[in-house]
């Protein structure tokens, strides 16, 4: 039986993922909880990953599969947002899982504290923990990385919440971007660490260079800076009085990358070496002298920064 007004909507890219897909598709179908529709995006697959959606849509009337031309991650997850119906909605990509308990964890602990975010832990990151927040403590806690990071997958949020911002149509790491902003716009966030989700990591993860750091390449560092850059000066804007955090981040990620690119030796990102290390330098003494900087940052400063 389709349902006409699900109480969330899950929403999963696929692309070229066919050896992996079904297991993501099943991990949705055998939720403890059914009030939900599934949207698979097939994001222009030249493998069999779009077949194998149709052929669980056609014994599963909660699946619901559009075909498109392969576009960006945002682009294809817009596709989904606009066949969505659900009050909440939530994501898994392709080459996960979640556990059978996911949906009904998340929408009880949202509903349990009339949050319009909920997160989870996954299998690498968990902690049996609960929190309540609001959106400046939210925000402060994604970008600590502790806890929670910026990928969509293990949370649950108001469908409303995405009424004004959109994935973008261009690009690789809008996440980064993006889910600051969907916290920021929340009343109350809930977290609460139990691992509900598990990332699958290998080599062709659209984030692979994150745990494989020799991936790095100049192209990524570009987009990263920028993003950070904007990611920045948006939430000072918004939350004046973390300004001097949301500045510590993006110099803690420019340190950690100077360690990388000097460690391994990659030599083709030179430049962006060169103009983080000047970056630095001009707020050496705001970055070393601040309440956030941990200690093995203070040793990277004096090591790579002269």
């Amino acid at each position: 039986m389709v349902l006409k007004n699900p109480e969330i909507s899950v929403i999963m890219l696929t692309y070229n993922r066919e050896d992996l897909v079904g297991r993501a598709i099943e991990s949705i179908q055998n939720q403890t909880m059914n009030d939900f529709e599934f949207i698979i995006v097939d994001n222009g697959a030249i493998d069999k990953s779009g077949d194998i959606a149709v052929k669980y849509a056609a014994e599963d009337s909660r699946i619901q599969v559009i075909h498109r031309e392969c576009g960006n991650i945002g682009s294809g997850r817009n596709a989904g947002l606009d066949a969505a119906s659900g009050r909440y909605i939530a994501f898994i990509d392709d080459d996960d899982y979640a556990e059978p308990d996911f949906l009904e964890f998340l929408y009880e602990l949202a509903s349990n504290s009339n949050s319009e975010i909920a997160i989870c832990g996954a299998t690498d990151k968990s902690f049996d923990e609960n929190r309540l927040m609001t959106a400046e403590e939210a925000v402060i806690e994604l970008l600590w990385r502790r806890r929670y990071n910026v990928a969509f997958p293990t949370k649950l949020i108001a469908r409303g919440l995405f009424d004004l911002n959109k994935f973008s149509n261009k690009g690789r790491f809008d996440d980064i971007s993006l889910m600051p902003k969907i916290l920021a716009a929340a009343n109350k966030v809930a977290y609460h660490g139990l691992p509900k989700y598990t990332f699958v990591r290998h080599e062709s993860n659209n984030s692979s260079w994150t745990t494989n750091h020799k991936l790095i390449t100049p192209d990524i560092l570009d987009e990263y800076l920028t993003v950070y850059r904007e990611r920045t000066e948006w939430l000072s804007e918004q939350f004046p009085n973390s300004a001097a955090a949301f500045r510590y981040f993006e110099w803690s990620f420019m340190i950690s990358m100077l360690e990388k690119i000097s460690r391994l030796e990659l030599f083709n990102c030179s430049v962006q070496l060169h103009c983080m290390t000047d970056e630095l330098r001009r707020h050496q003494e705001e970055f070393h002298n601040g309440p956030f900087i941990l200690e093995f940052e203070k040793e990277w400063m004096e090591m790579y920064v002269k």
